[in-house]
Parts: structure tokens; sequence; C-alpha cells
């Protein structure tokens, strides 16, 4: 299997117990984040991985090179920011499988790979991954019909449901959909729009889900995951 991995960000959130490395590279129970996110790709058996990089790309490329675990990192380095969705745009070019993982750099989800590798296989529609929270709140929520995502409610609503876990498997394809060389974002430029036009359908994982990308959370990331780095 193939995945994207966004960790171009500039962490601003982050930068006040993080100040001098790019998020993803952030220590986590004594490891950057990124290398924990990686190491569970590769447990999981994906084999090639294209790093989406931007902001301190530098520290990422020199501490990974180009293979990491078994699986070959192939980087690409925004020169300017393009957004989450110009980001994916540019690293779907790099990719070489018919459909491709996208996540976060940011973002620690203990998925079920195999199960949801499994939904693509079946049904070769877009997928978003999806995670029951006990609060919507901070994250936004998605409206669903069955398997099918038919809209995103803003941030705010209080009380239980389900977000967008911020990952996806998309055919290789998609990027034709996709606005032509500009920036924009994934989420709110391109899939609030895509679920009213084509199928796109969610997976709802129960594993665990932690973003660092504010300082509560990154302090609670370490020694939930912990267990992680042994």
């Amino acid at each position: 299997m193939e995945a994207i991995v966004l960790a171009g960000g500039f962490g601003t959130r982050l930068r006040a117990v993080v100040p001098n490395l790019p998020k993803p590279m952030a220590p986590v129970a004594g490891r950057p984040f990124l290398e924990i996110l990686l190491a569970t790709l590769a447990e999981n058996g994906f084999r090639r991985i294209v790093l989406s990089l931007g902001y301190m790309a530098d520290s990422v490329v020199d501490h990974f090179g180009e293979q990491f675990a078994g699986m070959r990192l192939v980087h690409e380095v925004e020169r300017t920011p393009l957004g989450t969705g110009g980001a994916v745009r540019q690293a779907l070019r790099r990719c070489e499988s018919d459909h491709v993982f996208v996540l976060n750099g940011d973002t620690y989800l203990d998925l079920e790979f195999a199960a949801v590798e499994a939904q693509w296989q079946r049904d070769h529609v877009p997928i978003i991954v999806a995670r029951a929270v006990s609060d919507t709140a901070r994250y936004g929520r998605l409206k669903t019909t069955g398997p099918r995502v038919v809209g995103f409610v803003s941030k705010g609503v209080v009380g239980a449901g389900l977000i967008n876990a911020g990952c996806y498997v998309f055919p290789r394809e998609i990027e034709r959909e996709f606005p032509a060389d500009e920036a924009f974002s994934l989420e709110a430029d391109f899939l609030e729009s895509a679920v009213t036009r084509m199928p796109v359908h969610c997976f709802v994982s129960s594993g665990d889900f932690i973003d660092i990308g504010v300082p509560d959370d990154y302090e609670r990331a370490q020694s939930e995951l912990a267990r992680v780095c042994r």
C-alpha cells in the first residue's frame, strides 16, 4: 500500500512548546512524532510513502533520508504554501498506486488499515475515515446517510458525533477534480462540495485518536503514545 503524509504545516499553535521544529518532528515519548506515525504505517504493510513537506523540510529529510523501516520515502517539498488540497495534489503526482491513503502528519490514529483497504477494494469509492467522539465542538462533525458522507457541520456544535479523523483513501485520478495549480483547502474547498456531487463513503474507526496540534493534546500524547514507542 502507498500513503501520502501531510507534514508541511507551520504548527503555529504548538510553537509555544516546540519552538524550533516542524510540528511532525515534535518529540513524543522520546521520538519524533513522525517516526511513530511512519513506524505504524510500516507495521501495517505500507511500502511507499510520499512525505508532503514545507516548513523546515530539511529537518525531516535529514532525519529520515529515503528509507525508513523498509519503506521507500519520497519527499515532495512545496516552495510556497499550497494548503492541504494543493499539497495533496502535488503529492498525488508522485504516487504510483491506483489508490492512496492520505494522513495528517500531526495526528495519531490506531486505524484498522486492513479493513479500510478491504472497503476500498470492495467499493472503489473515496473514503473519509471518521471517529466517534463525545464532543465534536473542537473538530466539527460529519453528516452521514448509511455509508455515505453527505455533509460537514462547522466547529462549535457541542455533543457526541462523528468527526473527520483527517485520514482518507483516494483514487489517484481524483487529482483531476482538484483546482489546478493553486492553493486550496482539501476539506473546505474540495470535500465539502465533492460529497454533494459524487459518492464519498466513511469508515468509522474505533482506534485511539490523538491530534498533537495543540499543547494540551501534545502533553497527553507523551503518556498515551509511550506504549507505542516501546
